[in-house]
């Protein structure tokens, strides 16, 4: 069966983390410039972002609409999860079987995640088989069926998937460091949904989460491939034509992540502990953010290269990972970061840590740290426009993130004018070394849990 769910970032500037996760052939930087971008509005006025390229006979399309598990009902989290891995369980004439099998004879891939602020579709085909596969989207979208039996199918695998999550540490721990950081705002609410509010979603809360997301208003595309604008045109109308035209989205409020020093210890009989530590951070739209960008690879986000790793693991032999992000959440920004270790190692792994993040918040980085995650972020950039796919997911974040058409061609030279001093004055302003939200699960020594001050 043809689907996944992940919980994402967003993925316009987290460079460590995709580099990290892909093994690539160095592409020269001025292949972004060559990424020619065209704005497609259909007849029916629906736009979407076009790279063509005639060179393999291949087209990617990727769209999201907005609202993801944000838009979850009261006591039905994970609803968007589920219907995520619901949208190749039939449509239209086609029960599941049917749709899958239809699936497979047109070779082609479509899969759907739900995030905290958006549903993402991500459809390949070969461009010979277009007008079949995109009817077929067409029926995904417009006239799912959510069959009982297909429903309590998915409901099972996804009952035994949170069965799994409860024994690993690392989603125990990110599930707990939600809950404190975002209290009762959607955000702190677990994506992939609880054994209770799973097993409590029925058909129709299904078919009334699509009547309520699924429109044309909150939607963004991103084709790449073997098509030209006019024949796209008439796609788009085909595929989201019949969407209605407007959403039904429950208002989302701004979260505050509150600011510790908060410690929670979860018990679990595992040989190494996993901790998630971190607090609110900054914005997208903040002028800050590409400073804390640069500034954040500097911190964790650089692997091997990045200041914790190099205290925590290179130095001490402490942990064996220990990484950091920022996700700039639509309703809420957050700065995290991971370790694990050994059990008796913990406390002394945090205590480092908390101790290299006061450093840098007092400090700021060497200019040898600077220049060198500059140049990396502004050389590896490239990496992400390899493939049709890559392309294509590059282009719908852009679009997610309203961060403007040409930004492909302002990202480089946005990150190159930081300077020493932003990253200095950034690195003051966003890190609170000694107002850390921290949650460890395992058995760990010497690592005392604590309440925030009331």
């Amino acid at each position: 069966m043809a689907w996944r769910v992940r919980l994402l970032r967003s993925s316009l500037l987290h460079g460590a983390g995709l580099a990290a996760a892909l093994i690539v052939s160095a592409a020269p930087a001025a292949e972004v410039a060559k990424v020619k971008i065209e704005r497609v509005t259909s007849p029916g006025g629906i736009e979407a972002w076009l790279v063509e390229s005639h060179t393999n006979p291949l087209i990617a399309m990727r769209f999201a609409f907005r609202g993801g598990a944000s838009q979850d009902l009261q006591d039905k989290e994970g609803l968007a999860y589920f219907i995520s891995a619901m949208m190749d369980e039939g449509a239209g004439p086609l029960d599941a079987v049917a749709f899958q099998e239809r699936e497979q004879a047109l070779a082609m891939r479509m899969d759907f995640d739900a995030s905290r602020d958006v549903m993402l579709g991500n459809v390949q085909t070969l461009s010979a088989n277009k007008d079949e596969v995109y009817d077929l989207v067409r029926l995904a979208l417009t006239k799912p069926r959510f069959d009982k039996d297909a429903v309590e199918r998915v409901r099972a695998q996804i009952l035994a998937g949170l069965k799994f999550d409860e024994n690993d540490p690392e989603t125990v721990a990110s599930l707990a460091w939600d809950r404190l950081a975002f209290n009762n705002h959607p955000y702190g609410r677990p994506i992939k949904g609880t054994m209770a509010s799973i097993a409590a979603i029925s058909p129709g809360d299904l078919k009334d989460y699509a009547r309520r997301v699924f429109a044309r208003d909150k939607l963004v595309i991103s084709v790449v491939g073997d098509i030209d604008a006019a024949t796209l045109g008439k796609v788009l109308d085909l595929v989201f034509g019949g969407l209605p035209p407007r959403s039904a989205l429950a208002p989302v409020a701004d979260a505050n992540p509150p600011l510790g020093p908060t410690r929670e210890i979860i018990e679990m009989d595992v040989p190494q502990s996993v901790a998630q530590f971190g607090h609110r951070g900054v914005a997208r739209k903040d002028n800050d953010f590409i400073p804390a960008y640069v500034l954040n690879y500097i911190i964790g986000g650089g692997g091997f290269s990045s200041r914790l790793m190099e205290e925590v693991r290179e130095k001490r032999g402490l942990a064996y990972s220990v990484y950091s992000n920022l996700y700039p959440y639509q309703h809420g920004a957050v700065f995290v970061g991971h370790v694990a270790t050994k059990n008796e190692a913990v406390g002394q792994s945090l205590a480092v840590i908390e101790g290299e993040l006061r450093r840098l918040a007092e400090q700021g980085p060497t200019a040898e740290e600077f220049d060198s995650a500059r140049s990396y972020l502004t050389g590896a950039y490239a990496l992400r426009f390899e493939s049709s796919s890559s392309i294509a997911n590059q282009l719908l974040w852009i679009q997610i993130e309203d961060l403007g058409i040409d930004y492909v061609n302002r990202r480089n030279v946005l990150i190159e004018a930081v300077t020493l001093d932003d990253i200095r004055a950034v690195a003051k302003r966003l890190i609170e070394a000694d107002r850390l939200i921290t949650t460890i699960v395992g058995k760990p020594v010497e690592a005392k849990a604590e309440d925030a001050p009331g």
